[in-house]
């Protein structure tokens, strides 16, 4: 049998997720098979029961009673390696399936997480995980079981109709029980997963402040916070595991009376001589095992909801965010940034961020973005570069659609620095070169161009050492020309720039605006979003931003004067705002 899933060419129907699991269908037919040979041996027991009963013991043969004990030992070998087999598949299975959507997963939650959405997918992996264990444990075992039950129960009838229907009767007790562990759990266990997820980052954003929370005193406050929190969850886990804890132990009740009314039945059966006493001990066995695939999934009901909640996420996570071309290819681009109608809006928020941004920004030109705070000019910037994820209008580059590019092939040609600095676990050196193969020319290139090389140089190991050491001692404006020559490393054809001098100095403002002179002079297409007037010295058109929408644009001089106080407004830009001057705009 193949563990190999046929996963390049899956059954096209359905979602993503079910037609990853349909590529294992083989797998599953021989889990399928595996589970049909266990089942059939399980009956082993009760026929060696009614042999040892009613024929040995009546016989007294020693040789019958070897013949039979070595038939059974035999047989019950053959079960054990159908149930080893079949649990060996699954988690085969389990370790496939993760295999194949892991990289589905990273890379859909990775898109997920892009923009302003506070529903974070970090909870993919958990369900896949939660997913896959489902799959390699127990519970999934009583769904390949369930369809043998009506076969033990018709040997119950074979024996006597009054134990066939005795066991019908408390299957369909023990299925009602399910049915009601389902309509009872469902909503709790929903409510208490929301509610974790939610105690979970209000935990972790207050962890990420740690310093400001512990400078300022706020602890105590946040503290009170996050125990009401985690109060409200508290007596909701109470609530959801008193429900299940409620329906496994009528579980256990049933169970327990069906083994009793069994052995009951048989020994009525006994008396009145329709049945052997053999066959008495058989039947009680045999009952007993026909419900506990029904009590088996009844006891795993909660993991299985997990699971299956689990699975919707995935699935609509998938569907939100389909696999990337990868076999597209386009020419390196030239920088030519086109901008037409854009209009960018947010979840929860009715009005858009952006409203109908028209510009062109042309290569070895440097474009500054100024404008008063909550403006729109970080969201611009976002948008710039393809990660807003609610756009309309056109975005081009060198006339081609921005969202048609492979990103992966894309992300070497533009460079980024947001307002966020945020530096990654491993050395300089790759924290400059983005986490791939460093170039040693091009990382010192990068470096050379911030002004950060003779600062790295000064480190014991250079370029090597480690950003968990170096973070601590880079100071905020190091950071921040660190991010800067990450997104200068490579040569990109794009250089979007989000408040690029916000931490640095005199000498830092220095190096942004030779680094700025140089990539005009390279004909790279520059926008840097900037509420500081030093880099106007660099500027070749200046754009002015407020509420959302471009007020005034053009060559750096005309709007500069436009913005002169007593100076007539243009015709194409409206009039500085009372108090005049570029500082009031900024």
């Amino acid at each position: 049998m193949s563990q190999k899933a046929n996963v390049s060419n899956p059954k096209p129907r359905g979602s993503e997720l079910r037609r990853t699991l349909w590529a294992f269908r083989r797998e599953f037919y021989a889990v399928g098979l595996f589970s049909m040979i266990a089942n059939v041996l399980m009956l082993t027991p009760t026929l060696y029961m009614l042999q040892v009963y009613d024929r040995v013991l009546i016989s007294r043969s020693e040789l019958t009673l070897l013949a039979v004990s070595l038939l059974a030992l035999f047989l019950l070998a053959i079960m054990a390696v159908a149930e080893w087999l079949r649990s060996r598949v699954l988690v085969r299975v389990g370790m496939r399936i993760d295999d194949v959507l892991s990289n589905r997963v990273f890379q859909a939650s990775f898109d997920a997480s892009l923009g302003p959405n506070d529903a974070r997918q970090g909870r993919a992996f958990a369900d896949l995980t939660e997913l896959r264990q489902f799959i390699t444990g127990n519970g999934v075992l009583a769904f390949f079981d369930l369809p043998w039950v009506p076969v033990y129960i018709a040997v119950l009838f074979v024996m006597h109709p009054l134990l066939g229907w005795l066991a019908i009767g408390f299957a369909l007790v023990q299925t009602a029980m399910a049915w009601w562990g389902h309509r009872s759990a469902l909503v709790p266990i929903e409510a208490l997963q929301r509610m974790q997820q939610e105690e979970s980052r209000f935990l972790q954003a207050k962890l990420r402040n740690a310093e400001v929370v512990q400078a300022m005193g706020m602890l105590p406050g946040l503290k009170a916070r996050w125990q009401r929190r985690h109060d409200e969850v508290l007596e909701q886990h109470a609530r959801t595991h008193a429900r299940s804890h409620r329906a496994t132990a009528w579980s256990k009740f049933v169970r327990y009376c069906q083994q009793s009314f069994m052995l009951g039945a048989g020994a009525l059966l006994v008396i009145d001589g329709e049945l052997t006493a053999g066959a008495m001990i058989a039947a009680s066995v045999l009952g007993t095992r026909a419900l506990a695939p029904i009590d088996l999934l009844v006891g795993t009901w909660k993991g299985f909801l997990s699971a299956r909640m689990a699975w919707q996420r995935l699935e609509r996570l998938l569907q939100r965010h389909p696999p990337r071309d990868t076999a597209l290819r386009r020419v390196a681009p030239q920088g030519l940034l086109t901008l037409r109608g854009v209009v960018a809006s947010a979840a929860g928020r009715a009005e858009p961020i952006l409203k109908g941004i028209d510009l062109e920004c042309r290569p070895g030109t440097v474009t500054v973005v100024m404008g008063p705070s909550g403006s729109g000019k970080s969201t611009l910037a976002r948008v710039i570069v393809g990660i807003w994820p609610q756009v309309q209008g056109e975005v081009l580059l060198d006339g081609l659609p921005l969202d048609g590019w492979n990103r992966d092939e894309l992300g070497p040609h533009l460079g980024y620095l947001p307002q966020d600095i945020e530096v990654f676990d491993g050395t300089i050196a790759q924290n400059i070169a983005r986490m791939d193969e460093p170039d040693a020319e091009a990382v010192v290139r990068a470096a050379r161009t911030t002004g950060l090389h003779a600062a790295i140089l000064r480190f014991p190991k250079g370029y090597d050492t480690p950003m968990g050491e170096a973070g601590q001692l880079l100071s905020g404006g190091q950071r921040q020309r660190v991010a800067l020559a990450r997104a200068l490393y490579g040569e990109p054809r794009l250089v979007v720039l989000d408040e690029p001098n916000a931490n640095l100095d005199d000498a830092g403002e220095a190096a942004l605006q030779q680094a700025l002179q140089a990539l005009k002079a390279e004909r790279r297409t520059v926008v840097v979003i900037s509420h500081r007037p030093g880099v106007l010295a660099v500027a070749d058109r200046v754009v002015l931003m407020r509420d959302g929408r471009i007020v005034a644009q053009g060559p750096r001089d005309q709007v500069l004067a436009a913005l002169r106080p007593g100076a007539a407004p243009a015709a194409a830009m409206p009039a500085a705002p009372e108090g005049g001057g570029l500082p009031a705009v900024a």
